[in-house]
């Protein structure tokens, strides 16, 4: 599979299509794993990051992964533009796009699996699944770890559990998340009254694209943060028994605001929806705001003709690593403002079928 395919389409875990969608994006689990007869990252040299990096790969491909209707990035032999082209898909993390020496990625044609190799540890198996699907991610991460334990003999302890180089992924080196669209909760200024309650019992809020950055177009990402000591079922049970009252808030807020100030929350929508069609020059920041509340209208039913998958795709197609493999050039700052503004008129003109 050629990365140019995946230009003008999005995953399949943006489809809307998934259980409670109109809020919950998409569920993600990962796990962090670390070969046994190498050291972690922050102290291998450039020789034995190659050699993990080598290693994995041949495991994955005696397992039949690679070729399988799977794509491999070796990022150490790609260019700065595809590691934020895979960024900006949710395909790898911040860390390994601004990593260095021998890393690589593999993941699958629907983008709801991915493997990242030489992150901050040897591997992180990922998978996304739409909608409110946490234990259906599991599963199929569960699945590949065994595999690739058999292959590779990973790093345990009797007592800690998995090894990795952060002490906070320690245990079952897992991390389970949801991304979640709350713009109901920030307009009536809600929104730290819940982060306040979520992260006391040990829950974490991040940005769009996961730990270090910053909300993006009212999108947040709630996982545990405790690994260490916990089984991988409790921490899911958490995510299953929080995340359902977070969604329900956000209804009920939604519901609320249409019955008490339904013309305000009207304009706020139509007045972010004209923008993206009549707008010659928008900032990737303000497409993102725009686009939350044309969402959030969408979901409530009050514009129609616009399908929530659309919307979606559009939080991804319109950002600055994607416009530019559009083109197929580097585009200055201004140069991407006008070809996003363009994009999203023709893509809010067109009927679904005629988008690409």
């Amino acid at each position: 599979m050629d990365l140019d395919e995946l230009i003008g389409q999005s995953g399949e875990w943006l489809r809307g299509s998934g259980p409670e969608s109109d809020i919950v994006i998409s569920s993600r689990v990962r796990l962090a794993r670390n070969l046994g007869r190498l050291p972690f990252l922050t102290r291998a040299s450039e020789a034995q990051r190659a050699e993990i990096h080598q290693s994995v790969r041949e495991a994955l491909d005696r397992l039949g992964m690679v070729q399988n209707g799977h794509c491999y990035v070796d990022l150490a032999q790609s260019n700065d533009l595809t590691s934020r082209f895979l960024l900006e898909r949710h395909l790898i993390s911040r860390e390994l796009a601004n990593g260095s020496g021998g890393r690589g990625v593999l993941f699958n044609r629907s983008e709801m699996l991915s493997l990242m190799v030489n992150e901050e540890d040897h591997l992180r198996i990922q998978a996304i699944r739409a909608g409110f699907q946490v234990e259906a991610a599991y599963e199929e991460v569960r699945g590949i770890d065994e595999a690739l334990d058999r292959e590779l003999e990973f790093a345990f302890s009797e007592r800690f559990g998995y090894l990795t180089a952060c002490p906070t992924n320690v245990g079952t080196g897992m991390r389970a998340s949801v991304m979640v669209h709350l713009p109901a909760l920030v307009f009536t200024k809600q929104i730290d009254k819940v982060f306040s309650s979520v992260t006391k019992i040990n829950l974490a809020v991040r940005g769009f694209y996961g730990e270090g950055t910053q909300a993006s177009g009212d999108f947040y990402q709630i996982s545990n943060q405790v690994t260490l000591g916990v089984a991988e079922r409790r921490i899911l049970e958490l995510l299953l028994r929080i995340v359902p009252r977070i969604v329900a808030y956000e209804r009920e807020v939604r519901e609320h605001l249409v019955d008490t100030d339904r013309v305000k929350l009207e304009d706020k929508i139509w007045r972010a929806y004209g923008l993206l069609k009549a707008a010659r020059s928008i900032t990737s920041e303000e497409t993102m705001d725009l686009l939350s509340s044309v969402r959030l209208g969408v979901n409530l039913g009050m514009l129609s003709g616009l399908d929530i998958a659309t919307v979606n795709e559009l939080f991804i197609l319109t950002q600055p690593a994607h416009l530019q493999r559009l083109e197929k050039r580097a585009l200055s700052s201004g140069e991407r403002d006008a070809m996003r503004a363009e994009f999203i008129r023709r893509h809010l003109g067109m009927s679904p079928e005629d988008r690409f």
